[in-house]
């Protein structure tokens, strides 16, 4: 599990073997091209938009593939001492489903304000699930149950056998979807990022790879930023899965060496781009996946037009009533914005 006997990014034979490993265990996800709707009012039929849908990984998230790479390195001693994990909720369940699979137990540290059905998710799966007042004191309290349990922390974004599991994502997608000219990747610690920029920098160079982050949460963007890791005294965004509230240096390191660049989106934006994606393709999502679609439609739409372009569609676990209320909150905006442009 150590860092130090991985070289400092995951390579095209680690990632490929990886993929081998974890074959028949998870979904190799599909693409789909997204046409008509708000893709054609706002690039009038130029280029190419593609989603990779994620989303239909077993437990609802990338997470699995992550959490499946780490838990398998694990010798019997440390299944038996079992693992530990700290998550809004989709890291969980993953961790969850993982364990359970291994026969190992495991916990999980939850912020109050998680979702109550990602909550009994994981305690469906087995998991016992251990609630704090917020995103810091979870990562505290999961750094106690390690070191006090000896138990095993399968981190949410860092380290190099996350990277290799995230990576597979960016290896399926560039076999699917040859010759992409950009690749949109929402970031939460940049586990998912890092992979998946490593898999496609390798296979195509000249494919640009942005990360997107929200502005209540753009702990990346800061790193980008001053070139080291940074911690947010305080993460204020509707999309939790990419609630992260620091930088690590492994996952940080490798998106600088293969990102081009982080952009940042506001939550309306993200919520609006809830409402496109479900509108267009009929997909209920959770805001951290809507956050690519807002890069697109925002601060990237002029950087990708006429481009062939991917977004990763990173994961759909939201309850009915918490979907309601953000999409309400988007077709809201939009109606503002477009009432706005019609008075002008």
């Amino acid at each position: 599990m150590q860092s130090s006997s991985f070289p400092a990014f995951p390579t095209l034979p680690q990632i490929r073997a990886t993929a081998e490993q974890l074959a028949g265990k998870i979904v190799n996800t599909p693409v789909w091209r997204w046409d008509g709707g708000i893709i054609d009012k706002t690039f009038n039929g130029e280029g190419e938009v593609w989603l990779k849908l994620e989303l239909l990984q077993k437990t609802g998230t990338f997470k699995l593939r992550g959490a499946l790479t780490c838990i398998e390195a694990l010798g019997d001693a440390e299944r038996a001492r079992g693992v530990v994990a700290v998550s809004a909720g989709n890291h969980a369940i993953a961790v969850a489903w993982t364990a359970r699979l291994a026969g190992c137990s495991a916990k999980v540290v939850m912020p109050r304000h998680a979702s109550p059905a990602r909550v009994a998710a994981c305690r469906d799966l087995g998991a016992e699930v251990i609630l704090v007042p917020d995103v810091h004191q979870a990562f505290a309290r999961g750094l106690e149950i390690e070191r006090d349990e000896g138990r095993t922390m399968l981190h949410p974004f860092e380290g190099p056998l996350t990277a290799l599991g995230t990576a597979t994502i960016g290896l399926e997608l560039m076999t699917q979807l040859p010759a992409l000219d950009a690749v949109v990747v929402p970031i939460g610690g940049g586990g998912l990022c890092a992979g998946i920029a490593a898999a496609v920098k390798q296979i195509a160079p000249a494919c640009a790879v942005y990360g997107v982050e929200p502005f209540g949460a753009d702990a990346m963007f800061r790193s980008f930023r001053s070139g080291r890791t940074e911690r947010l005294d305080r993460v204020d965004t509707v999309a939790d899965s990419l609630g992260a509230p620091l930088t690590m240096p492994y996952s940080m390191a490798v998106c600088r060496h293969f990102v081009d660049e982080v952009v940042r989106v506001t939550d309306d934006e993200m919520c609006q781009a809830m409402v496109h994606l479900f509108s267009d393709a009929k997909l209920a999502t959770e805001p951290a996946t809507a956050a690519a679609t807002a890069a697109l439609l925002g601060p990237l739409r002029e950087r990708l037009a006429g481009k062939r372009t991917a977004l990763i569609a990173c994961g759909a676990n939201i309850d009915p009533a918490r979907f309601g209320e953000l999409l309400a909150r988007g077709m809201r905006g939009m109606e503002v914005a477009e009432g706005g442009a019609r008075a002008a």
